[in-house]
């Protein structure tokens, strides 16, 4: 009698090759669980014979999905036996850009600086400002005025008033948030023009530079900016 052949190890979307050993004791709580008959899950026909009780009965099959938001992992477990378990890259969604911007700009003539400022309020406004948003903003708004001086009582003398204030406050909940500063940031604006991208290169640059981290806020200040550059420039082009 010839031996049952092995199943051969499989590989993934990405080239992991998948692990045949394991079980089901490390599955997460959301495994979900199917019964399928022999044929469906070897792939092959019974041979002649009295069949086994996992043949008439169905085997048990688990497929649990657990991982990171840019890795997915996929395992499958067949009669309490670890059959497979497949690593696939998950790709990550783009962020949806702001109301503001699925126009083009009020202007229409490409979404402004001062614009992206406002959006900035709806994509991170719960956060406290900090010096790396002050800095950023600042950078905005001397790139909207083509000024080298910010504006007394503008939105980049209020974001640094805010920082200096957040650094001595002691509870959060009595901080300054980026939506304080930059609700209206149009209206507080003495000049505005749409965003380019070296305007964001600009914005990115002063954030990261204050940021004990060296990083910026994937919804920010400048990722605002970014957005509304690129949306200009791919706008620009059709």
């Amino acid at each position: 009698m010839s031996q049952q052949q092995q199943p051969r190890p499989q590989e993934s979307l990405d080239g992991d090759v998948v692990s045949l050993h394991g079980n089901l004791a490390e599955k997460t709580k959301d495994a979900a669980t199917v019964s399928v008959e022999n044929e469906a899950v070897t792939g092959q026909t019974q041979k002649s014979g009295a069949p086994t009780a996992e043949g008439e009965q169905g085997l048990n099959v688990a497929v649990a999905e657990t991982g990171s938001p840019a890795r997915r992992m996929v395992a499958e477990s067949i009669a309490g036996q670890m059959a497979g378990q497949i690593s696939q890259r998950v790709p990550i969604q783009p962020m949806t850009a702001p109301a503001t911007f699925q126009h083009g700009g009020s202007s229409g003539g490409g979404i402004t600086i001062g614009e992206a400022l406002e959006a900035t309020a709806l994509t991170a406004g719960q956060k406290i400002v900090e010096w790396s948003d002050a800095a950023a903003i600042q950078a905005a708004e001397v790139r909207a005025t083509g000024r080298t001086t910010i504006t007394p009582g503008g939105v980049a003398a209020a974001a640094q008033s805010a920082a200096t204030l957040n650094a001595r406050t002691l509870r959060d909940e009595d901080k300054k948030k980026l939506a304080d500063i930059l609700t209206d940031a149009t209206s507080k604006l003495p000049a505005d023009r749409p965003a380019t991208r070296k305007d964001a290169e600009g914005v990115t640059g002063a954030e990261m530079r204050n940021d004990p981290f060296l990083t910026t806020h994937p919804a920010g200040v400048s990722a605002s900016i970014a957005a509304a550059a690129r949306l200009n420039q791919q706008n620009s082009f059709k």
